[in-house]
């Protein structure tokens, strides 16, 4: 496969010579055409001063000698002449050209000047002639004039051999600077190919510079370094989302494995085996909902994920998980209340839908205090239909509102692992809601709650 650089190279390279040959035969076609017509009007002028002569001495030999100067004052071109009766008999010629130039061999008059015609000489000679009549048509004459190409080919061969020159030196210096030029023109893309090069999982902060890229370049470099960027921040999530896994995975198998240790120590009673037993499964069943849940978010995340659409009555589904919490808001002494008109609707995949919406209530209960009120609220916006789920909690601070939605993220580290919470719940409810077309929002403000919003298109 050919190179930019070569392609530029050859492109450059033709259409410069093409350029440059075009223009070298234009001159050489124009330098031949004005050979031409020199010759043509030089040709013309003695036809004219012959038939002066003629007309005013007659056709009396001494003529000859009156025209000589008209070919003589030519340096490197030889004129020839010759003029005929009637009856094709020669008055007077210029020494030797009927050697040359025999009288038939030159073209035959018509009524005026005959065209401008090419003969080649006994000799092998080119000359350019003219034949043409002079005087009244009962006692006329023939005038032949010819100059000698010789010196004019010997200069146009001489112009050929030039041009070929200057046409082979023309190619070599346009592919030389087509090269060059390419080289130069396709410099920035071999400096993102080395940067590209010295990506690895550790450098995936370098970036390409663009101070003095070309703009079709410098777009190219910004959308390269916007990739690196996604890939950064995508492998540096990856990074931390392995870690995050490896830390929570941690705790419940050193938890199994100390007690399962103690356990077999030494002897125990049926009794001390159905505790430890039971303590076991609170830990297998914290194991169950973290891979439940991350495997839920890579299938959530997976771009050919479908979901099962029902037209769903908010006030109906957002009741029915209302009501299944509300037993464990009242043993924590909070109030939860729901607030959603009776006619409001939506197209969504109920299973979804309920686990987003009962994500959010369990997040607010978990941050409310005994005495402060959850409220369910649900309305129209347009094509929009925002749930919305407030609480009177202790409310988020401002530098984890942006981290909230982030995987095993906890504003509240010392609930880490009191609570049984994994920090999946919000990142849930954004993929959920992604999967619908919609997004989920979180206002708040420490100290006086937490409002969480979820927006799916109707």
């Amino acid at each position: 496969m050919r190179s930019i650089a070569g392609r530029l190279t050859v492109w450059y390279t033709a259409t410069s010579f093409s350029l440059v040959l075009v223009a070298t035969g234009l001159l050489y076609w124009t330098l031949v055409q004005n050979m031409r017509a020199d010759d043509q009007r030089m040709l013309a002028d003695k036809v004219q001063v012959l038939r002066t002569l003629l007309r005013e001495r007659g056709a009396d030999p001494a003529t000859l000698k009156e025209v000589e100067w008209e070919w003589a004052a030519r340096e490197y071109e030889q004129v020839f002449v010759r003029v005929l009766t009637a009856a094709n008999t020669t008055v007077v010629e210029t020494p030797g050209m009927s050697t040359v130039l025999p009288a038939q061999a030159l073209a035959n008059p018509d009524a005026a000047t005959s065209g401008v015609v090419e003969v080649r000489g006994a000799d092998g000679r080119l000359f350019r002639t003219v034949t043409a009549v002079a005087g009244e048509p009962a006692a006329h004459h023939v005038i032949q004039v010819a100059v000698d190409l010789t010196h004019e080919q010997e200069m146009l061969a001489g112009y050929r051999t030039r041009v070929w020159v200057v046409l082979g030196l023309a190619l070599g210096l346009s592919a030389f600077v087509g090269h060059a030029i390419a080289r130069r023109g396709v410099r920035p893309l071999e400096q993102i190919a080395r940067t590209a090069r010295q990506i690895t999982s550790s450098s995936l902060d370098a970036r390409i510079a663009q101070a003095r890229l070309p703009s079709e370049v410098a777009s190219l470099a910004t959308t390269f370094n916007e990739m690196l960027a996604r890939l950064q921040d995508s492998f540096e999530r990856l990074s931390r989302f392995s870690a995050d896994i490896a830390h929570e995975l941690r705790t419940p198998v050193s938890n199994l494995r100390g007690e399962t240790e103690v356990t077999l120590g030494r002897a125990r009673t049926p009794e001390e085996y159905r505790d430890i037993l039971s303590s076991s499964l609170e830990e297998y069943e914290r194991l169950s909902r973290l891979i439940d849940s991350l495997l839920f978010l890579a299938r959530a995340e997976h771009p050919e994920t479908r979901i099962a659409r029902e037209h769903l009555n908010l006030r109906r589904e957002l009741k029915t998980v209302v009501d299944f919490y509300e037993g464990s808001a009242s043993e924590k002494g909070v109030t939860l209340t729901i607030d959603v008109p009776p006619t409001l609707e939506i197209d969504a995949d109920r299973t979804l839908f309920q686990r987003a919406v009962e994500n959010l209530i369990a997040n607010a209960l978990a941050y409310t205090p005994s005495g402060g009120t959850v409220t369910v609220r649900a309305i129209a916006d347009g094509p929009h239909c925002e749930i919305q789920v407030v609480d009177t909690g202790r409310g988020v601070a401002a530098e984890d509102l942006p981290h909230v939605f982030d995987r095993f993220y906890r504003a509240d580290k010392s609930r880490a692992s009191t609570s049984g919470n994994l920090g999946l719940g919000l990142a849930i409810v954004r993929s959920i809601a992604q999967l619908h077309g919609g997004r989920v929002e979180l206002d708040s403000e420490l100290g006086q709650g937490t409002r969480a919003t979820l927006i799916l298109p109707t």
